[in-house]
């Protein structure tokens, strides 16, 4: 494979970017192949934007954390004793090493194993054992680092260098959509992590169109929302959708909230805030998932189903959460199929499909090129 330098991709996204929609194409396979292009995507999209790492209902009550990666960093997600969310660094700020080594769990206190240093579960250091005598050591000064973080719909955002501008006001657009959906009602009521072997992107730019339902969900999917149902909705600078419209066959679905309308019921609202949180809010559920590049070729994912009900055992439940999972794994053995072809030197692009069907895309497209674009000036941390 002659994989294109990070320069000639960035290029090409100025190029394709400047194009009519009409003549809108895919990027080259070294758009998710280069390692390269991975390394730029991780310094200049996801330490300085917004990322989506989970859900509140993970950490419901004080002391419950999780511990996650992003881009190399080490994180800890942790319900503080004040009730308040943190996602802090999990490396001791004695020796460097991982201070919660347990994938999840609830403590009092975070003890890092090595030298029982131990920390609050807001990140303020609370105990360093023999440490007294360290003439250069501030046992009330020093913390966790601590990442800003924001909540939107229940969702837990971080930015990793501090400086994006405000979440919630860049989603107002998207907001105005789902204000009748109230998700900020809908229960967690299942969860899970997975790594697929396939770039961060492809992933993204599966989910958020509606083309491949028919040939790749034939039995999953398009009975319910088929491809010649989607409508695109126009999209802002911070995220795209589609909406993906019920067939008759399949009337809508309950518990509803009292607040939507009849048009709100008949159809599921899929959207991707940029760069990589990707969500399905249908009437009655909400599929979501959490992207994290692991590599050019394998993305890392935290997903879960959100609803009115409550119990993550209730029959209806079960069965929405095994759907998600067929077509998931329907999803998974054609991205995997699509990275492997991805390794040649004998395609460059081809055509997108129309608005409707393959619009978010160009819309994500877009997102890259001003992020990444040859114009753009890429400045050093």
């Amino acid at each position: 494979m002659q994989t294109m330098t990070v320069e000639k991709l960035r290029q090409e996204l100025t190029n394709l970017k400047a194009l009519d929609r009409e003549q809108a194409r895919t990027m080259p396979t070294s758009f998710y192949t280069s390692e390269n292009f991975l390394e730029l995507e991780k310094e200049h999209i996801f330490h300085r934007e917004w990322v989506c790492l989970g859900h509140v209902g993970e950490i419901p009550n004080a002391g419950d954390f999780y511990t996650t990666e992003l881009v190399d960093e080490q994180l800890l997600v942790s319900r503080g004793h004040d009730g308040e969310v943190y996602v802090l660094s999990n490396v001791c700020r004695h020796r460097g090493n991982m201070v919660e080594t347990n994938e999840r769990g609830n403590r009092r206190s975070f003890v890092c194993q090595y030298h029982a240093w131990t920390y609050d579960t807001d990140g303020r250091l609370k105990t360093a054992p023999l440490m007294k005598k360290a003439k250069n050591f501030d046992l009330k000064g020093c913390r966790l680092p601590q990442f800003k973080t924001e909540l939107w719909n229940n969702f837990i955002f971080v930015n990793l260098d501090g400086q994006a501008a405000p979440l919630t006001e860049q989603l107002g657009g998207l907001q105005d959509i789902l204000q009748n959906y109230h998700h900020e009602d809908r229960n967690l009521l299942f969860s899970d992590t997975a790594v697929w072997g396939t770039n961060w992107k492809n992933l993204t730019e599966n989910f958020m169109e509606g083309y491949h339902l028919f040939s790749t969900h034939p039995q999953t999917l398009q009975p319910m929302t088929p491809t010649q149902l989607c409508k695109k909705v126009p999209g802002q600078d911070r995220w795209t959708a589609y909406r993906a419209y019920y067939h008759s066959d399949f009337p809508p679905r309950g518990p509803f909230h009292p607040d939507m309308t009849d048009e709100e019921k008949n159809n599921s609202v899929l959207f991707n805030t940029f760069p990589s949180f990707v969500c399905a809010v249908a009437s009655n559920y909400t599929l979501f998932l959490c992207l994290r590049p692991a590599g050019a070729d394998k993305v890392a994912i935290r997903w879960g189903v959100c609803g009115l009900k409550t119990d993550p055992a209730d029959p209806e439940v079960v069965d929405y959460v095994n759907l998600c999972k067929s077509f998931n794994a329907e999803d998974k053995e054609k991205l995997e199929t699509l990275q492997i072809a991805q390794n040649t030197r004998y395609y460059s692009s081809g055509p997108l499909a129309p608005d409707d069907l393959e619009g978010t895309i160009w819309d994500f497209l877009g997102y890259m090129e001003k992020m990444l674009g040859a114009e753009k000036e890429l400045t050093e941390v």
